[in-house]
């Protein structure tokens, strides 16, 4: 049984471990199998309340399992199994306990150690609960693996009045759902360190020919212009500092097009009056959330294929627009254009599509544009032989950056 077919399906637990079945009396003729009016509206109010219970406990077991977060989880998690006490525990002991009574705390640390050896749930009855107080409501208790990956990640426990068997099943479907959070816990990590990895790699890509040819050029500037040389030198330094930052997945349009600032200026230094460049820009949307680094790469290929291969003069022209809920951006080159097929490769997910000389490849940003705004937000370029070329994507507007780091 699925973790939402848990939570729709026997809705919430009264204390004890039992659920509610209300039925309609019989009255002979068959219809007494059916819910009457009042026992359907307390069942869709215990699923509501189960519902926005499980939602309380999600985000903190969606964290993993600390004593933190067990400590924000379990007492949510105890009005979810009904019962008089509920326990998290990990590998190295009792994480958090809500509920009473205390001489039950106590034995805890023990019943989730074999829990945890035999990797199977486990009842306790008897001289198990023996606490000597006559009027201790725990008259049986469970302890459930919580099975992870093939691993055992921690145990729940439960304590109440209801029957083992009752407790068990009840402890038994809840501690199936929160394997499931902590597996979604386990994939967000995954998801992290990955575009980690993207983003390092994505900052390995910058094009070591153009950081050889920036320094080169700037050395040729230290005798002739020393103060060209220092403004340069300056630019490079701000380019490097904000590609080597510690980046977040959005940065604002103002701070990309910055960048890109920095990247031309370098760029004509290196080819002199044969690159022309114009920016065009909507002020409104300055502020507009981007991807990180998704600017630069565009610019990179126009100069690419619209100077450095034709060997003569070339314009690169930026534009952003602002269109409603959206912002509108094309990068466009007068250079050589190419075959629509060429044009196809340069989104191509393969090793070397769409890079220019090691530079970050064209494929990449239409990949990450995708993952954040969705399929209908990757890159359209637009190519003809003698044509030019043209790269256009749109931004929505409802997305907020991180403040940067």
């Amino acid at each position: 049984m699925s973790a939402i077919c848990f939570l729709l399906g026997l809705a919430l637990p009264r204390r004890g471990g039992g659920f509610p079945h209300r039925r309609a009396r019989g009255h002979g003729d068959g219809r007494g199998d059916r819910w009457d009016g009042r026992g359907a509206g307390r069942q869709g109010e215990a699923t509501f309340t189960t519902l926005r219970v499980a939602a309380r406990a999600a985000p903190w077991l969606r964290s993993g399992l600390t004593s933190q977060t067990a400590g924000k989880a379990v007492r949510h998690l105890r009005v979810l199994l009904g019962a008089e006490a509920a326990a998290l525990a990990g590998p190295d002991g009792v994480l958090a306990w809500d509920g009473g009574p205390d001489c039950q705390r106590e034995r805890a640390p023990g019943h989730a150690a074999a829990a945890l050896a035999s990797r199977r749930p486990r009842v306790l009855e008897g001289e198990a609960l023996a606490c000597g107080r006559p009027d201790c409501p725990v008259r049986s208790a469970a302890a459930v693996p919580l099975e992870v990956d093939g691993r055992v990640a921690g145990v729940l426990l439960a304590y109440g009045a209801a029957p083992a068997p009752a407790l068990l099943r009840t402890a038994a479907e809840v501690a199936r759902w929160i394997c499931g959070q902590l597996e979604l816990a386990g994939l967000d990590e995954y998801r992290r360190r990955a575009a980690e990895a993207e983003m390092r790699a994505l900052r390995a890509q910058i094009s070591p020919h153009f950081v050889y040819n920036s320094l080169t050029t700037i050395a040729s500037f230290v005798r002739t212009d020393p103060e060209r040389a220092r403004e340069l030198l300056v630019d490079f330094a701000d380019f490097a500092r904000y590609v080597l930052r510690r980046a977040r997945d959005l940065t604002t349009l103002a701070d990309e097009l910055r960048c890109v600032d920095r990247y031309l200026l370098l760029e004509r230094a290196r080819f002199g009056d044969r690159l022309r460049f114009t920016v065009q820009v909507a002020p409104e949307v300055l502020g507009v959330a981007v991807p990180f680094l998704c600017l630069q790469p565009l610019v990179e290929n126009a100069i690419k294929h619209g100077l450095a291969r034709s060997g003569g003069p070339g314009e690169v022209r930026v534009v952003i627009e602002d269109a409603g809920a959206e912002a509108h951006i094309s990068v466009e080159d007068d250079g050589l254009g190419m075959e629509p097929e060429q044009a196809r490769l340069l989104l191509d997910d393969g090793p070397r599509a769409g890079r220019g000389e090691g530079g970050i490849g064209l494929a990449n940003v239409d990949l990450r544009l995708r993952q954040i705004y969705g399929d209908g937000y990757g890159l359209v370029v637009e190519s003809g032989l003698g044509a030019g070329t043209r790269v256009r994507l749109r931004v929505p507007k409802g997305v907020r950056a991180a403040d940067p780091a």
